[in-house]
């Protein structure tokens, strides 16, 4: 079996848009909104997020990159850890937080980043952005608040996501399978 094309260009700026219409019809009047995007490839999604939103928004929402990685449940039970860096030049006190990333899966990643999250603050609500979400794959009961595509994958497929940002010649999602 061969890798699945789920999302590429054009239909991938055309979901970014849309929730980003979302995103703004959901605003909080009075309440300033934040992105932070999930460290690693979570970030390239919010930067693309914050750059839509900047085109309709007279304030284009400050964006952070945060990482979950000393946060995460099975963080002692693996080999080799590869932390990335965490930048929240904003406190997130009393704000709408995006928390961003590129696929949700078992949800465990996404509470982790909950926990990291508290260390800069309270917010006064926190919304979940992903662009996949994989179905039928959770652990946890977590669920996105803006899903760009959901997609049923089984344990063994895996959901790749190539952006140009990585130095990819174009923004792709593909469903790979795994060797079982």
């Amino acid at each position: 079996m061969t890798r699945k094309l789920i999302l590429s260009s054009p239909l991938l700026e055309i979901t970014i848009s849309r929730l980003c219409q979302e995103l703004i019809e959901n605003q909080i009047n009075g309440i300033e909104t934040v992105i932070l995007g999930l460290q690693p490839r979570g970030i390239f999604f919010a930067e693309r997020i914050a750059k839509e939103l900047s085109k309709h928004l007279e304030k284009a929402p400050s964006v952070g990159k945060i990482d979950a990685t000393f946060f995460r449940d099975d963080y002692r039970r693996r080999e080799t850890v590869s932390p990335n860096s965490t930048d929240v030049p904003f406190l997130i006190e009393n704000k709408r937080v995006i928390l961003v990333d590129d696929v949700l899966a078992t949800g465990r990643m996404v509470r982790a980043a909950l926990d990291a999250m508290n260390s800069f603050g309270r917010p006064a609500k926190v919304e979940l952005c992903v662009l996949i979400d994989r179905i039928y794959n959770r652990d946890l009961p977590i669920n996105a608040d803006y899903v760009g595509k959901s997609v049923n994958t089984l344990p063994t497929e895996k959901v790749l996501v190539e952006w140009t940002e990585q130095g990819h010649e174009a923004d792709r999602i593909w469903l790979i399978p795994q060797p079982e």
